[in-house]
């Protein structure tokens, strides 16, 4: 379930703020999104599996965290963000 290397290069680079930017806010939720798609389609075929729930309601927490920061601070951004995303629909 974890992202593999090429995958998080292809995040950062369609995500990446500046040149050499690998860990902004931006790239940071477009990771969590990866991750909480992913876990949201194993959840779908594996309905007890609650260790793996938890996990998923922590990274959607973390990335409603991130998102309100983005928000907070620049408000354009948020919004292509989130419609580049596909989330808050």
């Amino acid at each position: 379930m974890a992202l593999k290397q090429q995958e998080k290069q292809e995040i950062m680079s369609k995500y990446q703020v500046h040149e050499t930017d690998t860990g902004s806010a931006d790239v940071q939720v477009a990771m969590l999104t990866e991750r909480i798609n992913r876990l949201s389609e194993h959840l779908k075929t594996n309905k007890k599996d609650y260790s793996s729930r938890r996990g998923l309601l922590k990274i959607i927490g973390q990335r409603k965290r991130l998102l309100a920061y983005i928000q907070k601070y620049d408000q354009p951004r948020y919004k292509d963000l989130i419609t580049r995303l596909g989330i808050r629909g």
